[in-house]
């Protein structure tokens, strides 16, 4: 097969001519790649690249949201967190670790994924992304296990105790 001329051949010679369907599969098997890739309407790698590391950026954005205000729930609540030293160390480290993805973004985002040059760096940053997205992923569930609640509720606690405590300061109580 792999001689053979490319022909359709004409088995009535009618005007609806035969195709051998083996050969077309043949065919399209050994075609160059870049001739299939052309061939395909509306496939741009760029542009589906640029729509991924878009996407991907906007779930970062939440993600540091979310890590910032547990930062900040933690911050509050302050030392007597049980595991005060843990939880900031790792939504500190998670934090970080977002904005160098972010950065890594921003150069993956810059390369032409059309430039054979380009591909082996667009390669090498899109594995370093998708290893510090998973490490990442395992600090915030370590961080949601050991407890962070987005409840104010132990700040009221510490606010009513304190406001408690001026009261009985001043005298201002009865004697029942």
């Amino acid at each position: 097969m792999a001689g053979e001329t490319e022909k359709i051949e004409n088995s009535d010679a009618s005007e609806n001519p035969t195709v051998n369907i083996e050969d077309i599969v043949y065919i399209g098997q050994n075609a160059p790649t870049e001739i299939v890739s052309d061939d395909v309407k509306g496939l741009d790698a760029n542009r589906y690249a640029t729509k991924k590391t878009v996407a991907q950026g906007m779930l970062d954005i939440a993600l540091l949201t979310s890590n910032a205000s547990q930062l900040k729930y933690v911050l509050q609540v302050g030392p007597k967190h049980e595991f005060y030293t843990l939880l900031v160390v790792l939504i500190s480290i998670s934090i970080v670790l977002q904005l160098l993805i972010g950065l890594l973004f921003v150069i993956i985002g810059g390369l032409d994924l059309n430039d054979h040059e380009d591909q082996p760096s667009a390669l090498v940053l899109n594995d370093v992304i998708v290893i510090f997205i998973f490490v990442i992923s395992v600090i915030n569930i370590v961080i949601s296990a050991f407890g962070i609640e987005y409840s104010n509720s132990p700040l009221v606690l510490e606010r009513l105790k304190y406001i408690n405590s001026e009261y009985l300061k001043k005298g201002n109580f009865t004697g029942v």
